[in-house]
């Protein structure tokens, strides 16, 4: 069975330099904004995405040559947009799996590839889990979201366990449809708050072992 990917929005330059690489939207910061507001802004405006569950600050890239010509500065964030959204973005823009990035633009790969890192680190030690998944969802579906960031199978039984044993996951008391082959509805679960919190300091998921 094929598991879902993670993936990020890309939007193929037009202009000069790598003019038609794809490349991580972004923009300069306006003097009356602050950089939350900013890339909120960038995000609706150029790719009318507004559906950003969280937002944090990755790094800064600062290669003197990571860009051609004038020196350029940029400050790069994480933004977690949930699974069940599906935003109509624009023909330039597209969503592309992380393990098959196209060319893209200037040192963009290193920025996604740092992101990702970030997120699955965050997956084992925090809440974030809860900007990537649905309001509501049944276990099974919260292990296709944890199994596409984290980029192995995760058990849901496992999961289930380590989530509820840090309080995160809460009964809606309802069930979602039964499938093609009938059975027992499953049920239906959300996440305890929203907003990031540090739930294990010391957590780590880890793959299973490869068998011999």
């Amino acid at each position: 069975m094929r598991y879902a990917t993670l993936r990020v929005l890309l939007w193929r330059r037009a202009l000069d330099p790598h003019v038609g690489r794809w490349s991580l939207p972004g923009g300069r910061l306006r003097p009356d904004e602050d950089v939350e507001t900013s890339i909120r802004r960038q995000l609706a405006e150029k790719v009318d995405v507004r559906q950003l569950a969280h937002v944090e600050q990755l790094a800064v890239f600062s290669a003197p040559d990571r860009v051609p010509g004038p020196r350029v500065v940029a400050t790069a964030f994480l933004g977690l947009v949930p699974s069940d959204a599906d935003p109509a973005v624009p023909e330039d823009t597209r969503w592309h799996e992380i393990d098959a990035l196209p060319r893209t633009a200037f040192d963009h790969r290193e920025i996604i590839l740092r992101a990702r890192a970030r997120l699955r680190a965050k997956l084992s030690y925090t809440n974030l889990g809860f900007a990537l998944a649905p309001k509501e969802f049944t276990i099974s579906a919260l292990r296709e979201v944890y199994s596409a960031a984290l980029g192995y199978k995760v058990s849901a039984t496992n999961l289930q366990r380590v989530l509820s044993r840090r309080g995160l996951l809460v009964p809606t008391g309802h069930t979602a449809p039964p499938g093609r082959g009938g059975g027992r509805p499953a049920a239906l679960f959300s996440f305890a708050g929203e907003g990031i919190q540090v739930t294990d300091p010391f957590a780590v998921f880890r793959p299973p072992p490869k068998r011999r």
